[in-house]
């Protein structure tokens, strides 16, 4: 069996399982993306972010 038939078999040939699948691969990529971004926001605006410059202001 090929690797295309079985990706088939599993996947595209029921339709629930099939937009399950892209629901799945949706929900992960939102994710993955969300951090990406936000470590690259993080890694360009180091040091003028509330969090990097807090401890100079507020006194515990």
């Amino acid at each position: 069996m090929s690797l295309s038939q079985s990706i088939y078999n599993t996947i595209f040939r029921r339709n629930y399982v099939f937009v399950g699948s892209v629901f799945a691969g949706a929900f992960a990529f939102e994710i993955l993306f969300d951090q990406a971004t936000d470590r690259v926001w993080d890694n360009l605006n180091r040091g003028r972010q509330w969090k990097d410059i807090r401890a100079k202001y507020v006194q515990e």
